[in-house]
């Protein structure tokens, strides 16, 4: 019987182990996803910056 809980406890600690890393995986993915968010989030600020400065640039040459 002593084998047999030993496999019982074996089993149990392998599946918390494989349990623990899909938490793991599941967060470095969130992580992943949240970052490219923020980059795109940057970039279009960053166009959106760089497309008034052209603007002002036009506007005030077209002005002179």
């Amino acid at each position: 019987m002593d084998s047999n809980k030993a496999s019982f406890d074996a089993g149990q600690a392998k599946g918390q182990t494989q349990e623990k890393a899909s938490n793991m995986m599941d967060k470095a993915s969130n992580a992943a996803h949240s970052a490219k968010d923020s980059m795109q989030e940057t970039g279009q600020q960053m166009q959106a910056k760089a497309q008034g400065a052209v603007d002002a640039v036009k506007d005030s040459t077209h002005k002179s």
